[in-house]
């Protein structure tokens, strides 16, 4: 415990460091230096804060343990007594979070994301499925307090999705989604089944952190850009234009497309968020092996047995499977309660990296 207490100590010794540069005038003037500092030191804020607070508690808990050596009043010595006994639970309960407080952090944690679900094995059901994923990750959203908004859509005539992109805008909104990537099985007698048989389908959910400008460089020269007229199953998915958006990176064949505004410039600039995020994306699996092992195990070809997370409907269950852990509230997690699994695949990550540390 000593050795991550100094690391703690050390920790507060560079926000403190931090504080002072970015109130420098000299690393005013320089953004992008202040940005780097600016950044550094909110990443470092939560932690400092903990330990400061771990800190005072250890100095009232021994002022305390002091004054009730010498207090006579019966009374009074039982108030301190209290105090101490809730004091030494919150120093232990911080001595605890000190291994997991002390992880690597994703350097993507705080980012905003792009979500995109594609409809695998199951044809219109899965499709069907798409939309109810779709709906699910914005009611989670909205309970959060983070802003969704649509990239891209290809709707269908019974109100599913054969592809949806979308982005989440909120601070941790990749901490929480991230999670999410994989594909998910759905097992349900479908609407367009009258015989009330149980299918089983597959949906693929890919998520990336959002990316800026500054983070990747991308060439006008090598992007070709098509406008056409927007399709789609009707109403807010068509338009009478030609303001659909389609950019080709050509050195990677990468393709994204955008059609859901009616303003190109719009669409232009919302496919680019998506080629910068999936560009981004490229770039982090080439430059690492085991990056790409995970998205391809995460993501994989739509297969219903390549698969992260099972919705059974019929016995109202989801299982994920990367932990084991089954829940018997199907409808509350379709409405948007997905805390509990993604807490449990945080813990579980967490206890993994621990591992790894010993």
């Amino acid at each position: 415990m000593a050795n991550l207490m100094n690391r703690l100590e050390a920790l507060e010794d560079k926000y403190m460091e931090l504080e002072s540069l970015i109130s420098d005038p000299d690393v005013i003037s320089d953004m992008p230096r202040w940005q780097k500092y600016s950044k550094e030191h909110s990443d470092l804020g939560e932690i400092v804060e903990q330990y400061r607070r771990y800190k005072v508690v250890c100095k009232e808990l021994s002022d305390d343990e002091s004054m009730l050596a010498t207090e006579n009043d019966a009374e009074f010595k039982k108030l301190i007594e209290k105090e101490i006994s809730d004091l030494k639970a919150e120093k232990e309960a911080f001595e605890e979070r000190v291994p997991i407080l002390l992880l690597p952090k994703d350097p993507n944690d705080d980012k905003n994301v792009i979500i995109e679900i594609r409809g695998g094995v199951g044809g219109e059901e899965a499709a069907l499925f798409a939309g109810d994923l779709f709906r699910m990750y914005c009611r989670y959203a909205e309970a959060k307090g983070w802003r969704t908004e649509m990239i891209d859509a290809n709707a269908t005539e019974l109100g599913g999705f054969k592809e949806v992109s979308f982005s989440v805008q909120g601070h941790g909104a990749y901490s929480r989604f991230k999670y999410e990537s994989g594909t998910h099985r759905v097992q349900r007698v479908p609407e367009t089944e009258s015989g009330g048989r149980i299918h089983t389908s597959a949906v693929t959910v890919a998520v990336l952190p959002e990316v800026e400008d500054v983070e990747i460089e991308i060439k006008p020269s090598d992007l070709r850009i098509d406008t056409y007229r927007a399709s789609g199953a009707g109403g807010q998915y068509v338009n009478r234009t030609d303001s659909a958006v389609r950019i080709t990176h050509l050195p990677t064949g990468v393709v994204v497309q955008c059609q859901d505004e009616k303003s190109q410039l719009k669409n232009k600039e919302k496919a680019m968020r998506v080629l910068r995020a999936r560009l981004n994306d490229e770039l982090q699996r080439s430059q690492n092996d085991k990056i790409a092992a995970d998205r391809k195990s995460q993501v994989g070809s739509g297969d219903r047995s390549e698969r992260i997370r099972t919705y059974n409907f019929p016995q109202g269950r989801i299982t994920d499977h990367r932990i084991g852990l089954t829940v018997h509230r199907l409808e509350n997690v379709l409405n948007g309660e997905l805390d509990e699994i993604i807490n449990a695949l945080i813990t579980a990550k967490q206890t993994e990296e621990l591992k790894k540390a010993d």
